[in-house]
């Protein structure tokens, strides 16, 4: 059974005086679970900001205005509930409206509420009987409803707010044009970049077949070598990691690139290259199908895994060119075809 959906319709909106105070019910919706907001007058910039910051926090989430509250929260099909202090308090009625299971509209107002309104709803609920403020009741209600769960929600965003004890930390998940960007700020020529375009195009086509993250792949594969703007020796991973980790960028794509090489380097062997001690073995489904990739783009051509074995041989590198090949075989029985078939 699909989980019921949540959605808040705020009325009273005054755009020329109220674009925080909305801006704030439509952010508080998104954070604490709502998946849509209607507002009554149109505000073409409220759109604009919200939109702005879906994009940046995560999608998922939509914002409408000039709707008019009789055609969207009087002829909603599922149950209705009016938030205001003349109602019910939230704890004697919020697990009645959570075990109805039915989708929800939560009528947010400002001053005078149409008495309709109470007519047609099918729960009126306070929060407090007390003066307070629209906002707080719409939050308390909602983590009521959902029981905390929408704390622990993970939305995938261009940016992640990492908790700190002080300070402010966040992680951008580039898209093509930042992971661009980044590339030439780093220093790299054309031919990294049409390596790093080469091995995107195929990465992708890889995780459109095994289900993986194509953001994820489109910035792993985009950026896993920026580390050769430094060196061109074993050692680009680790410094393409650091180059990322500076510039904030998420640590699930740093890790991609910090494992790319051949099907990753053991701790043993990392020890032995003078590499930073860790495990540079790709772990995600991410991180493997960007390392194989790598694996078969030779410059920007398409080779085979019989040509990426023989050349780690020659230079003696058995167990490297093992893992490859298991490497090869664990991707071909994700995607449920031979890699080098795709």
């Amino acid at each position: 059974m699909v989980d019921p959906s949540v959605q808040v319709f705020r009325y009273g909106h005054r755009p020329y005086r109220d674009k925080r105070i909305t801006t704030h019910v439509a952010l508080v919706s998104r954070a604490f679970g709502a998946s849509t907001v209607y507002v009554d007058q149109k505000d073409d910039m409220l759109q604009d900001t919200v939109k702005k910051i879906s994009g940046n926090f995560g999608p998922g989430f939509s914002l409408y205005t000039g709707v008019r509250w009789q055609n969207v929260y009087a002829k909603f099909t599922g149950l209705k509930v009016h938030l205001t202090m003349y109602g019910y308090p939230v704890n004697e009625v919020v697990s009645e409206i959570r075990d109805a299971k039915k989708d929800l509209m939560i009528f947010v107002g400002s001053s005078k509420v149409p008495p309709d309104v109470y007519k047609v709803s099918d729960y009126n609920v306070s929060v407090t009987n007390q003066p307070h403020s629209e906002i707080a009741a719409l939050a308390i209600f909602l983590d009521r409803y959902f029981e905390g769960k929408e704390l622990v929600a993970r939305h995938e965003g261009r940016l992640t707010v990492i908790p700190s004890k002080s300070g402010k930390e966040i992680r951008l998940l580039p898209d093509e044009q930042e992971c661009l960007r980044l590339l030439k700020t780093a220093g790299a020529g054309q031919e990294l970049i049409d390596h790093v375009q080469a091995v995107k195009e195929l990465a992708i086509r890889f995780g459109e077949r095994c289900n993986a993250d194509l953001k994820l792949i489109t910035a792993g594969a985009l950026l896993h070598d920026i580390g050769k703007t430094i060196t061109n020796g074993i050692k680009h991973a680790s410094a393409g990691a650091n180059i990322l980790r500076e510039a904030h960028v998420d640590e699930r794509v740093v890790r991609i690139v910090e494992r790319h090489t051949g099907a990753g380097i053991t701790g043993e062997e990392a020890i032995l290259l003078d590499l930073p001690p860790g495990e540079y073995v790709p772990e995600t489904l991410e991180e493997m199908v960007v390392a194989h990739a790598d694996n078969l783009i030779s410059r920007s051509r398409r080779i085979n895994l019989n040509i990426v074995v023989e050349n780690y041989r020659k230079q003696g590198l058995m167990q490297a060119a093992s893992r490859i090949v298991e490497l090869h075989a664990r991707l071909s029985g994700l995607c449920g075809t031979d890699i080098d078939q795709i």
